[in-house]
């Protein structure tokens, strides 16, 4: 339909015309998400007009087409200057019920009276200073469909304009919602107007740090928040921090129900949110009380993880949500995650259940092997399982046995393989950095950050990247913290540990020693050709020679020390004993 004619038709201001044409244009535009740039200027006029509309009385089929008809709109980045004034923004919020708490600055609006829609769902003019109500349950029959359109309207607004942000920072929306959330019980509220309060609470607190700030702190976001996971996905507490399905007590996790569709999508939100009030936390000490907080969220936490959606992929999105989340706890409250009892059919581990991070190490996999953005996504799993492998003495010991079980093949170099170790050293040499780093310091706190276990699972090739960036070349072991070994080397290994080549972690036919048969000045001559070839190589740039320091970093070397090298015998010192067997207790 002509933008033209239907303005024409909407500035006679009869509800019956404007209704005819806004109906008929909805359904036209109902799929459209890109929009003819010659017509911005009758999109804007048709935006400035549905508002005058709005704050009218209108009868309710009217209001409704008149808030899809925004709701289009709003799609079309360009055109939202008829939206983003304070007025505009106000006046939808208060169509979706949550302006009822904001007490708008001074200058809110540009008239002296304001529309406001009480909570039965009319209008009533009233002075544009509102005073904060207190919260009240919702009415019996409210108009649910034009909340969802109201809100609907305002995540788009806010998705495309920085101005609309601040105003919706300013006019305190964030209390509304929150306000709102509270009643996650209340059989009022029906799916989708729960789903849409929070994905605005979500932009909210993606685009506002303030906003964010807010939720987390003066509206217990944490508490608030939880409060809706557990009411989403029915929960219980049988034991303190153990959380289970209602009617579905003692059950192991794989014979729970799968979650539905509307349950997954909400409790997806719910994690956003959190992830985004939660984004510094492991970066700051927390006090008793917060801890407290945060092993509750890692309670729920552990049962997403341990729960299945409606579908492969689902259930991989609400696990992908839930380990990010899980990333951002404090570390010493991960202990939540091995709280519950070991029941039948539970992974056992040194008198522990397991269940939640035998998930964990599953789901990492998974990632790895479909190669797809591994920065993306296998980090924050790989990322999760290095830091509690190191806090927490049993989580390392089981997946060590999973990942760097007695090494057996010696035949083999350790980046060939299909077995886990194989993957992970092989993500060593990776050409993004933070995915070789990440899988280097995982595979190196399973072996408690000791050099020479370090190398014996991976080569000295793939493990000299780690040991450089740490002043570790000369072997030795990091400052972390962690318990005696005994030996418990195999019988395999044990017999070809003499002939492995340190370098490439493989056993390795003895090869012809080259110089065999050289007098010295042979010897010496070639040693000053290899000297004279790195020169020449390194003043052309195309390589720099590096040295060992004694601090077991590299520096770089100079042509006098190139020199010395050819003259002077090299001095392989012998390592000291290795106090690290390779048996945990």
């Amino acid at each position: 339909m002509d933008l033209r004619v239907i303005i024409e038709q909407m500035e006679t201001e009869e509800q019956d015309k404007a209704l005819a044409v806004l109906q008929s244009f909805n359904k036209e535009m109902s799929q459209c998400f890109t929009f003819n740039r010659e017509e911005e200027q009758e999109r804007k006029r048709l935006g400035e007009l549905v508002l005058s509309f709005l704050s009218k009385e209108l009868q309710p089929s009217c209001l409704l087409a008149c808030l899809e008809t925004v709701r289009i709109l709003t799609r079309d980045k360009e055109c939202l200057d008829p939206f983003i004034s304070r007025s505009a923004m106000l006046t939808l919020a208060h169509y979706s019920g949550i302006a009822h708490l904001a007490a708008p600055s001074q200058g809110l609006l540009e008239e002296s009276k304001e529309v406001v829609v009480e909570k039965d769902g009319k209008e009533a003019a009233e002075d544009s200073s509102v005073t904060v109500k207190e919260s009240s349950p919702p009415s019996e029959n409210p108009d649910q469909e034009v909340i969802i359109e109201a809100l609907k309207s305002i995540c788009n607004i806010l998705l495309h304009s920085l101005t609309a942000q601040v105003i919706a920072a300013d006019l305190h929306f964030i209390d509304g919602v929150a306000e709102r959330l509270k009643q996650c019980n209340h059989p009022t509220w029906n799916h989708e107007v729960r789903f849409f309060d929070l994905r605005l609470t979500f932009l909210l607190t993606a685009l506002r740090v303030d906003v964010r700030a807010q939720l987390a702190q003066e509206l217990h976001g944490i508490k608030l928040l939880g409060s809706q996971l557990e009411a989403t996905l029915c929960l219980c507490w049988p034991d303190p921090l153990v959380t289970a399905r209602m009617g579905y007590e003692g059950f192991p996790p794989e014979e729970l129900p799968q979650l539905s569709r509307q349950q997954t999508e909400l409790a997806i939100e719910i994690l956003k949110i959190l992830f985004n009030i939660t984004f510094d936390t492991n970066r700051r000490k927390v006090d008793e009380e917060e801890a407290v907080e945060y092993r509750y969220l890692g309670a729920l936490l552990r049962h997403c993880l341990m729960s299945r959606a409606d579908g492969e992929e689902r259930t991989e999105e609400f696990h992908s949500h839930t380990v990010n989340l899980l990333g951002n706890l404090p570390l010493p409250c991960l202990d939540v995650l091995l709280l519950p009892k070991v029941e039948h059919g539970s992974i056992e581990y040194m008198g522990v259940n397991m269940d939640a991070v035998n998930m964990l190490l599953e789901f990492m996999e998974k990632k790895l092997d479909r190669g797809h953005k591994l920065k993306e996504t296998l980090l924050p799993s790989l990322n999760l399982l290095t830091e509690s492998s190191r806090i927490h003495r049993e989580t390392r010991k089981f997946l060590r046995s999973k990942v760097l079980p007695p090494l057996r093949d010696v035949k083999n170099r350790p980046e060939i393989g299909s077995a886990l170790r194989n993957k992970l050293v092989r993500l060593m040499t990776h050409i993004d950095t933070d995915v070789k780093d990440c899988a280097a310091e995982f595979l190196f706190v399973l072996c408690k950050e000791s050099v020479s276990r370090f190398i014996k699972y991976t080569g000295y090739g793939n493990a000299a990247g780690l040991l450089a960036a740490r002043g570790l070349l000369r072997g030795g072991r990091d400052s972390g913290i962690y318990s005696e070994d005994e030996d418990s080397e195999t019988e395999e290994y044990r017999e070809a540990k003499p002939h492995i080549n340190l370098i490439t972690g493989v056993l390795e036919e003895e090869q012809p020693n080259p110089m065999e048969g050289m007098t010295d000045e042979q010897k010496e001559y070639e040693a000053m050709k290899l000297v004279n070839m790195f020169d020449r190589l390194s003043r052309t740039n195309l390589i720099q020679p590096m040295q060992l320091n004694s601090d077991g970093k590299m520096r770089e070397m100079t042509t006098e020390d190139l020199n010395k090298l050819a003259t002077n015998p090299l001095f392989q010192s012998q390592e000291p004993a290795d106090p690290d067997s390779e048996d945990e207790t």
